[in-house]
């Protein structure tokens, strides 16, 4: 049974993997990479995110659909099922944040109007996929592993810097999102070009 700072440390180390995975994303599609509105390189959302999958769904080897009506899949059942949940539950999280985002805080987060099978500016089924692949293969792939490697962490070491990284990224992440309901706008404080990417764009095109 994971205990609330083994979990803490989970939700830390996701939402630093995210940090990086939208930079990425970045880096290949626009050149360039920046801060994503944060003061720490951490985005709370997906961490809290996969523990929210980790409690409502589990895992595709450990579904809890399985323990509440006695449904049980293959493996590979497992993990169409919970790929197929993952795009629904990523299109309608979106929409919701997307929304109030708008509507509370006076500007666009993100439009995925120029994608093609866009729903409203919020979502497409093309991320969508993407990010439910991604989860899906996380959950499935490195979630127990990881889990385990945290368990393997002294007490002492999980409880103190577990609670001081996530003192410190939820003070960022509210510090960050009322800078933005402040200003109207995105909380961009750094930008740097990657000219590798930028070099490799120009000898491909």
């Amino acid at each position: 049974m994971l205990n609330f700072f083994e979990l803490n440390m989970m939700i830390i180390f996701v939402s630093f993997l995210g940090f990086v995975l939208e930079n990425i994303w970045l880096a290949a599609t626009k050149g360039y990479i920046d801060n994503r509105n944060m003061n720490l390189p951490f985005l709370f959302g997906y961490g809290l995110v996969i523990i929210g999958f980790y409690t409502l769904i589990g895992t595709p080897a450990n579904l809890k659909i399985t323990e509440w009506f006695g449904v049980y899949f293959s493996r590979r059942g497992g993990f169409i099922f919970y790929f197929f949940v993952s795009v629904i539950l990523v299109s309608v999280g979106e929409m919701l944040l997307g929304t109030f985002v708008e509507r509370i805080f006076g500007f666009e987060y993100w439009n995925y109007s120029r994608l093609p099978l866009h729903i409203t500016k919020y979502t497409s089924v093309p991320t969508s996929m993407g990010f439910g692949l991604i989860i899906t293969l996380f959950m499935g792939y490195f979630f127990d592993n990881i889990m385990n490697q945290i368990h393997n962490m002294s007490d002492i070491t999980v409880k103190v810097i577990g609670s001081v990284l996530m003192l410190l990224i939820t003070a960022d992440f509210i510090y960050s999102f009322a800078v933005m309901y402040r200003k109207r706008s995105l909380n961009i404080k750094w930008e740097k070009r990657c000219r590798l990417v930028s070099g490799l764009k120009k000898l491909l095109y």
